[in-house]
């Protein structure tokens, strides 16, 4: 069996990045920190924390890791059903992993009235709409976004709709880089603007009908969804952004042959609770509003 305290050091350890963090954050000496967590890799038979700055975990730590985060949300998940309260607060907390363009435009208003309702308190995991169904399979959030459409064992998969990105640009830019049109020469040249290093829409797309690897035309990295439209309002760059976005803005579709849909859906656990079932059903309700239906 585990111990809890040291599990508790462990997590701590990581979440904070360093032992003495972690001891201010349990209310105990640093070598009471490591004393734990010694005591937890030689019960394991592994080292678990990488000693470094900031402290990260090693493989087998990643795994107990996600094994605590899974143990974590299903403590919580019971406790609330059985007693109708968060162990520490009136709050249910709501783990939910999602891509940036979600969260962007639809997600929240889409949840308003339920957050307000049920006392749910929100907490966001953002990541590639290819990526985030691995925060579910390991066990960090209660629901995710997806554009995977198979559900992991042990989860359901819904389908939510699309999301249609236009390659767009501002009319000066346009003027400037794009004059005779979206040629391979013009865009070898013209600066691009890419959320960050996991978005490949952009890059399969030129790649897919130009020839053009990454390595070849100059982009930015932009990380945030406001101000990756902003960034391509003002001019920086050409870029691809969903229709929710473009609304109102006075960008200009490049070519429609370059625009593509994203198909995306609700991962949640077969198991859960009275308010992820609720938020589950208002998602797919604002869902059906906002995004294109097959």
């Amino acid at each position: 069996m585990l111990d809890h305290k040291q599990c508790q050091a462990f997590l701590a350890v990581i979440e904070t990045g360093s032992f003495e963090h972690a001891a201010l954050q349990l209310n105990v000496t640093a070598s009471a920190v490591t004393l734990r967590v010694k005591a937890l890799e030689q019960s394991l038979g592994h080292i678990l924390i990488i000693r470094e700055r900031p402290c990260r975990p090693t493989q087998t730590g990643q795994d107990l890791l996600q094994y605590l985060n899974k143990v974590t949300l299903l403590e919580q998940d019971l406790f609330h059903q059985l007693t109708g309260k968060h162990q520490d607060s009136a709050f249910y907390q709501a783990h939910i992993a999602m891509n940036a363009d979600s969260l962007a435009t639809w997600f929240l208003p889409a949840l308003k009235d339920t957050i307000l309702k049920e006392k749910i308190i929100l907490k966001m995991y953002l990541d590639d709409q290819d990526h985030t169904h691995h925060l579910l399979t390991s066990g960090q959030v209660n629901a995710c976004i997806s554009s995977i459409a198979h559900a992991q064992q042990g989860c359901n998969a819904v389908y939510l709709g699309k999301i249609r990105y236009h390659m767009v640009a501002c009319p000066s830019f346009i003027q400037q880089w794009f004059p005779k049109g979206i040629t391979r020469q013009a865009l070898r040249q013209a600066p691009a603007v890419i959320f960050n290093r996991k978005d490949e829409m952009h890059v399969k797309i030129l790649l897919q009908h130009f020839g053009l690897a990454k390595a070849v035309y100059p982009y930015h990295l932009i990380p945030s969804s406001e101000s990756f439209l902003h960034a391509i309002e003002m001019g920086f760059g050409y870029g691809m952004l969903p229709d929710l976005q473009i609304q109102g803005t006075n960008l200009v579709t490049l070519s429609t042959a370059l625009s593509t849909d994203i198909e995306l859906y609700w991962h949640h656990w077969q198991q859960q609770s009275e308010q992820i079932k609720k938020l589950t059903d208002k998602v797919q309700e604002h869902a059906r509003i906002c995004l294109q239906q097959n």
